[in-house]
């Protein structure tokens, strides 16, 4: 461990030499940072990460099986579980892909879920991630190459080892391609997560391409090599937001979307990883109804907990929320990134009324949740070390099983005052050992 210690400054001069950053907009301009890595890891326990496991699992089955419901029969709906209303008026709910029916019925094959260990020891969950969830790729490469600068460490420690997830990816692509190779579709060099893009294709022998590099003809999808020979895909493990996917059926405007590729996906020729749509699944009102979906589409006690949330959308929470507003944290349940997410405590005088007002307004655009006092964890910070918050986002792979990668995104805040650790916001991030004995 001291040797990783000693080294990081080396480790991340070497993450951004391979183009470890994360990529901002901001004021129109686009700019990259370095997204910094701590070379203290979060470790994990066997025991505690099977249990973490049993709870990923049973809750990406039941989201999976959510999905598929609500774009075919909807009975959730019409057995009350969930209000209609509630569902309709999401916009990640995408009536353009009402009774598409993905290859083996997957829809959320790569899901991101964020959780954070209370000091309490109890996990809980705080957001599902089922579009474009990233970040696996920045922990590979920081393994590799602490492995690099400390062998030692991981020969002499009972870590599982994470090299895995190449494999699983390509695997869970390989299970749901439809006949053709595998495709990881990128909106180019100017996304926050291009590296990623990138490094995923190579490491899964998948071809990178850009939207212009496929075209759609009889409902086929081809990509065009360098040769100008068509090759048919059958699986492209899309990185591209669903409104700007396919301009026949979305956003007309989108210059990055491959014209035609709903079609083909609707005729079943081709998978798209994730499904277009998933955003119902990971609407942060949807969170509040999760553990209702485990116990109605499984038939199964929750394994794991959400955090203690508010739907100000019922007027009994409503009320609650607003009577005790100064000390909760309210979030938008259409942002991400950590933006949108505002704490009651920050809010004085006309600002607080105003949210006070912009809830009753709006009671479907937001939910409330208690501040969990969650771990800190230790960070190197000036030749000594400081306690920050932390969370994790662990990677769920669905394809002819439900797999839980060994391994984690730990993400911290580098401002103490601050429970926001998105990267987006200025965090860094530390490798996660799971240990296997």
């Amino acid at each position: 461990m001291k040797e990783l210690r000693d080294h990081i400054e080396c480790i991340n001069d070497l993450l951004a030499r391979y183009g470890v950053r994360f990529g901002l907009y901001k004021n129109g301009e686009f700019k990259e940072q370095l997204f910094p890595f701590d070379p203290i890891p979060r470790i994990i326990p066997k025991a505690e990460f099977e249990r973490l496991e049993r709870g990923l699992i049973q809750r990406v089955k039941a989201l999976n099986c959510f999905l598929q419901d609500i774009y075919s029969e909807k009975r959730i709906v019409a057995d009350g579980v969930i209000p209609e209303s509630f569902v309709f008026s999401s916009s990640g709910f995408l009536p353009e892909c009402d009774g598409i029916h993905p290859v083996h019925g997957i829809y959320s094959h790569i899901s991101g879920i964020d959780l954070v260990e209370g000091k309490d020891g109890e996990w809980y969950i705080l957001e599902d991630n089922l579009r474009i969830p990233s970040g696996a790729s920045y922990l590979l490469i920081a393994r590799n190459i602490c492995r690099r600068a400390s062998p030692g460490t991981f020969s002499n420690n009972a870590i599982a080892d994470n090299r895995d997830y190449a494999k699983m990816l390509k695997e869970m692509m390989d299970y749901v391609n439809t006949g053709g190779i595998n495709v990881i579709l990128t909106p180019g060099r100017y996304n926050a997560a291009f590296f990623e893009h990138s490094y995923l294709a190579e490491k899964t022998y998948s071809i990178l391409a850009v939207p212009s590099d496929l075209y759609v003809e009889n409902d086929v999808l081809y990509y065009k090599d360098y040769s100008e020979r068509p090759k048919r895909v059958g699986a492209v493990y899309r990185r591209i937001s669903d409104e700007y996917m396919d301009p026949m059926v979305f956003n007309p405007e989108s210059v990055i979307g491959v014209p035609g590729i709903m079609s083909v996906y609707k005729a079943g020729n081709v998978a798209l990883i994730n499904a277009p749509g998933n955003g119902i699944g990971d609407d942060k009102g949807i969170y509040y109804f999760v553990p209702k979906m485990i116990e109605y589409y499984l038939n199964e006690k929750p394994v794991l907990k959400n955090a203690p949330t508010y739907l100000p959308y019922f007027e009994k929470d409503r009320k609650y929320v607003l009577d005790n507003l100064e000390r909760l944290v309210i979030k938008d349940v259409a942002e991400a990134g950590g933006y949108g997410v505002i704490f009651g405590k920050d809010l004085e005088g006309e600002r607080l009324e105003e949210m006070r007002q912009l809830i009753q307004r709006e009671s479907r655009r937001f939910i409330a949740q208690e501040v969990i006092d969650f771990k800190d964890l230790e960070i190197v910070e000036g030749g000594g070390t400081v306690e920050r918050k932390a969370d994790l986002r662990a990677f769920v792979l669905y394809g002819k099983e439900v797999k839980v990668w060994k391994s984690g995104l730990t993400r911290f805040s580098r401002n103490p005052d601050s429970f926001v650790v998105n990267s987006s916001q200025g965090g860094g991030f530390k490798d996660t050992w799971v240990l296997s004995q």
